[in-house]
């Protein structure tokens, strides 16, 4: 898929979650929205599934491979002054490694009710609604 098809960026994220806590990311100063927590992923290069870009990213920035993820929520977010992103949210069932810190200023493993009082980007607000009025059944495979 490519990342900017219509002038849209296609972004995929990873919830990893594991004894009862959630994965959040904060971004480092200097770069775009410094500071904000996010969950970890990134933009999907041309010519790379969406799968495969979530893969590549949880590499990257934290050292893990991906072996089974599936979509739980997917949609359109505009930034003010900035770009309009297709966000879309994979729940990371099993992984390869140990998760560490790559390229964050932090990560922080946090209980579910807590993740809304870190300050996350826009577009991960309405995920994060989601979430909490899902609960940890989000988490649990059917």
């Amino acid at each position: 898929m490519d990342s900017k098809a219509d002038g849209v960026l296609t972004v995929v994220a990873g919830l990893i979650y594991k004894d009862g806590r959630l994965l959040v990311c904060q971004r480092r100063p200097g770069g775009a929205f410094p500071l904000k927590w996010e969950f970890p992923g990134g933009k999907v290069e041309k010519g790379e599934s969406d799968i495969d870009a979530l893969r590549r990213e949880l590499r990257e920035e934290l050292a893990v491979e991906v072996r089974e993820a599936t979509v739980v929520c997917q949609y359109r977010h505009s930034y003010r002054d900035g770009p309009t992103v297709s966000l879309r949210f994979y729940h990371v069932h099993d992984f390869a490694g140990e998760i560490k810190n790559l390229i964050f200023k932090q990560i922080s493993w946090c209980k579910l009710e807590d993740v809304a009082q870190f300050d996350f980007l826009e577009g991960d607000r309405p995920v994060i609604q989601k979430l909490l009025s899902v609960g940890e059944t989000a988490f649990v495979r059917l």
